[in-house]
């Protein structure tokens, strides 16, 4: 199948681009980038490591948060005319995280066609690698840097009874998976970290065992953290101890017990046993 240039007619293309490896893009996404007139990105730096992979010479355009509602208009414009304009991210499906639903929502409103050129997706290469269930998921983003705003967060999200999917940096991984923990109760879930990269790599456990991990040691690279739905998954003994030890620290036998029980489903006598033993260890 050939790459080369195509006949596009007008419009806004929102193509997707590969998150890490330069193999996942589509032959579609390069005839796109090829024919286009221009193409919109966040950084011109990083679009250009692809572009040059690729042989793409269409000029490239700044469209990022700090310059989106000054150059929309005119970009608008241009559009109106039977411009055929290719929009990218960074990495990924633009309009995930990004600022691109505004000249999507602009552009419907002034009646241009806008077209999706799917591909590459963090959130759904996480998910398809992970384990957790499928069938319904909630994508909700990047939780606030702040720790009082990340609790609220959390604990609106708590009650979903679906996979949820987040975005994180890993300086912040051990405290949001901290701060889970004390929203949701114990559950199951996976890192998933530098997906289709070089050091690609998936972790699965509980949230009071890997945050006692990630607090210690925050990994690099880019992370999607996947949370298994509440009553999902049994918990192991180890993962039992981890959640019980962590609510020891600020908690009694008994209430460390109570909260085992309530969070992980298990009985309440053998979290009083096993909290009563943990704590004479101490």
């Amino acid at each position: 199948m050939s790459n080369a240039p195509i006949t596009l007619e007008p419009g806004l293309y929102v193509t997707a681009t590969p998150i890490g490896n330069l193999g996942d893009i589509t032959y579609r996404a390069v005839n796109i980038m090829k024919s286009a007139d221009f193409i919109l990105c966040e950084d011109t730096r990083q679009t250009g490591k692809l572009c040059s992979a690729y042989s793409i010479i269409t000029p490239l355009e700044p469209y990022h948060d700090h310059n989106a509602a000054k150059v929309r208009p005119r970009i608008i414009e241009r559009l109106s005319e039977g411009a055929r304009v290719c929009l990218v991210s960074d990495a990924g499906t633009p309009l995930i995280s990004d600022p691109g639903y505004k000249l999507v929502r602009a552009a419907r409103d002034a009646g241009i066609a806008v077209i999706p050129a799917p591909g590459p997706s963090a959130i759904m290469a996480a998910l398809s690698a992970a384990g957790a269930p499928t069938d319904q998921f909630y994508f909700a983003g990047f939780p606030p840097a702040k720790q009082t705003a990340r609790k609220k967060f959390f604990a609106q999200l708590s009650d979903i009874p679906a996979t949820l999917v987040f975005y994180e940096t890993g300086r912040r991984l051990g405290d949001s998976l901290t701060d889970l923990l004390g929203a949701f109760g114990e559950r199951r879930c996976t890192i998933a970290r530098e997906l289709t990269k070089l050091y690609e790599e998936f972790v699965e456990g509980g949230f009071a065992e890997l945050a006692s991990i990630y607090v210690e040691s925050p990994p690099k690279g880019e992370i999607v953290l996947v949370v298994y739905p509440p009553g999902e998954k049994k918990f192991s003994q180890l993962e039992i101890d981890e959640f019980l030890a962590t609510a020891l620290k600020n908690s009694s036998v008994k209430d460390a017990a109570n909260a085992a029980a309530q969070s992980l489903g298990i009985a309440r006598k053998h979290a009083y046993q096993r909290a009563l033993e943990l704590s004479k260890a101490k």
